[in-house]
């Protein structure tokens, strides 16, 4: 059954990784970056995790797995290198009703983590179903190279004249003619030739001949 791709708030939840190795490191920082109030439980933690959690607020928990470490949480991933242990941590889980991810296992999934194209605010998440994650890396690279900052700029740009047009122009019809006209290909090259200042005033001409 094909999945519900989403965007998560996670921004001062709780959050637990188990594992201490290098796939919990990236997994860790994933979760730090996202804002989540992230655990770390293991009993041999990677210098480089021991390290992430000293520099952020994360809390590690130097100990055997416990499912009392999952209370209160929004979602867990299991990266221990015991299957055992995984699917125990899944089992846990699920009785709790905490989202759970095992890593390299997608039969004990709850949800899939998306390889992803950041540009600012701009996010773009290829995802395989948990059929191939290598495969989502590939495409991530292509779309890499299409994709450049310049897109994160110009959407920062957006989001401006998007405030602008909601209090300025009444009707949603003109507005939803408005925002189609400046999120086009044509407007995003105006913005890479011209650069942000000549952009605007672009923008508010055209806001002005639709007030008009």
């Amino acid at each position: 059954m094909a999945k519900y791709p989403i965007f998560l708030e996670l921004t001062g939840r709780r959050t637990v990784v188990i594992g201490g190795g290098a796939v919990a490191v990236r997994k860790a920082q994933a979760l730090l970056a996202a804002g989540a109030r992230l655990v770390v439980v293991a009993e041999h933690v990677d210098d480089m995790l021991t390290a992430l959690c000293a520099e952020s607020d994360a809390e590690l928990i130097r100990s055997r797995y416990s499912k009392s470490y999952l209370a209160g949480a929004v979602l867990a991933i299991a990266a221990t290198n015991n299957r055992q242990l995984n699917g125990q941590i899944y089992k846990d889980c699920q009785e709790l009703e905490i989202l759970c991810n095992v890593v390299d296992d997608p039969r004990l999934c709850d949800f899939f983590v998306p390889a992803v194209v950041k540009r600012g605010g701009l996010q773009i998440a290829i995802g395989t179903e948990g059929y191939c994650p290598a495969y989502a890396g590939h495409l991530r690279k292509k779309l890499e190279q299409t994709f450049t900052d310049k897109h994160g700029d110009f959407l920062a740009e957006l989001e401006n004249i998007r405030k602008r047009l909601i209090e300025g122009v009444a009707e949603p019809a003109d507005r939803k003619a408005l925002l189609g006209r400046l999120v086009d290909d044509k407007s995003f090259e105006y913005f890479v030739e011209n650069g942000p200042a000549e952009w605007k005033a672009y923008a508010d001409r055209l806001v002005t001949e639709k007030k008009a």
